[in-house]
């Protein structure tokens, strides 16, 4: 049975509201294709509006920034209980508008309530520096919120996306416009509800849907809005950069996909790696921006593991992704690993930094020195030794190259959020 669609509309000031325009636009199931519910397509207009409340909601005197640090903490607490409460129903609705496999979904959900609670721990650990400088003058440092964050998120993950990305901006004291992937806006407007139930303060959080060339476009390019954060394309994420520049210099998180190696040695235990590498490629239908698609396997059990390999590809059931059992569910796009054959580290170090991404990578032996050596040498932001895809809310995610800018998630991801402000003051001596 589907689950019930609650908030199609707008969200802005803590206001459910219809785009200026009067537009809206059908979102579907990925598993059949059956329009799901329509959907109010914002535009510049609307984008004005949920900055222009963004930036009253910043205001030095706001409600919001007046907000003690550990009370944005305990907010920040409180809706990760709500989203807790409402697992199921979140799950749910994610796969329906996703096609995520539901008990994927679900775990998803979990993992973010875990990055919503370790954002909340980090609110009140917000802390500049005194600083020994020259001559008679007394100097420490204050960290400060940028401002509006407009966070532009995927569809392929979209409930983590939200959160990650939301959750962080408003630890650091920011507010935040959301533009959701067009082919999946239904949890976070739900989302946003629950961030209302939770008492956060009118403007904070915005949620405008629609498509980047209106809606996206528009929040890049205004003068108000001082960062983006985007997961999503290379070409897109280059876009972004390139306009973030043209009405004001903001700040700029990318996270852009890769097209990540995964190197197996002759010593790695089969019964480990051969599931992990099937996971790490077929895993959300493949639909992950860490896809171990560059599979490189040492010439002394390559025969061997290319067939287990096979042979456990065959054995994922495919089919309805709500349905018990059913491991991958439709796609928007079919998951391909290339299997390659090499014969030492080296070599293989080499070949699997031969790309413009620097995403993932990953390693499977029982030699710690070669483990070593090849996350020391591999050109990526997230190396993973006898498991992969292993990200949680304490460990930094992002990518070296084309894969992106900044860091998101782990102890210093509120930083990217955060303006450094130097006061210096004279120390006059007295005679």
């Amino acid at each position: 049975m589907a689950p019930l669609v609650k908030y199609t509309t707008l969200f802005i000031n803590n206001q459910w509201v219809d785009a200026k325009s009067g537009k809206t636009f059908e979102t579907f199931s990925p598993n059949d294709g059956s329009v799901i519910a329509r959907v109010s397509e914002g535009d510049k207009a609307d984008i004005d509006l949920a900055v222009s409340a963004a930036k009253a909601a910043f205001h030095r005197n706001s409600e919001w920034r007046l907000l003690d640090a550990s009370a944005r903490g305990r907010l920040l607490n409180k809706f990760a209980e709500l989203v807790e409460r409402d697992i199921q129903y979140l799950g749910e609705l994610e796969s329906y508008n996703n096609g995520m496999v539901l008990g994927m979904a679900v775990g998803i959900v979990q993992k973010s309530i875990n990055g919503a609670r370790y954002a909340a721990s980090l609110a009140d650990k917000i802390q500049g520096d005194t600083i020994p400088a020259d001559g008679d003058l007394f100097s420490y440092t204050l960290k400060q919120p940028v401002g509006v964050c407009g966070l532009i998120l995927p569809w392929n993950a979209p409930i983590l996306m939200f959160i990650n990305k939301v959750c962080t901006a408003l630890a650091a004291g920011c507010t935040v416009v959301v533009k959701p992937a067009e082919q999946t806006p239904l949890t976070s407007l739900a989302l946003a509800a629950l961030l209302k139930e939770a008492g956060v303060p009118a403007g904070v959080v915005n949620v405008v849907t629609g498509f980047g060339p209106g809606a996206g476009t528009s929040l890049t390019h205004h003068p108000d809005v001082a960062k983006i954060s985007f997961t999503g394309s290379l070409e897109v994420g280059k876009h972004i950069q390139q306009a973030a520049g043209k009405t004001n210099l903001k700040r700029v998180t990318l996270e852009l996909g890769g097209k990540s190696p995964l190197v197996i040695m002759n010593d790695a235990d089969l019964k480990l790696a051969v599931p992990f590498a099937a996971r790490g490629v077929f895993g959300n239908q493949g639909q992950m921006c860490f896809a171990a698609s560059r599979l490189f396997v040492q010439s002394g059990i390559y025969e061997q593991f290319v067939e287990e390999a096979v042979e456990f590809a065959k054995n994922i059931k495919v089919g309805n992704p709500v349905d018990p059992g059913v491991e991958h569910g439709p796609q928007i796009f079919g998951p391909v690993q290339s299997i390659f054959k090499f014969e030492t580290l080296d070599e293989v170090i080499e070949r699997a930094n031969n790309t413009n991404y620097g995403l993932a990578s990953g390693i499977f032996t029982n030699n710690i020195n070669n483990a070593l050596h090849f996350a020391r040498h591999v050109e990526a932001g997230n190396v993973w030794i006898n498991t992969y895809l292993a990200s949680t809310a304490q460990t930094p995610f992002g990518g070296f190259k084309d894969s992106g800018v900044g860091r998101e998630k782990g102890i210093d991801c509120v930083d990217e959020y955060l303006e450094v402000k130097t006061v210096t003051i004279s120390l006059q001596k007295e005679f």
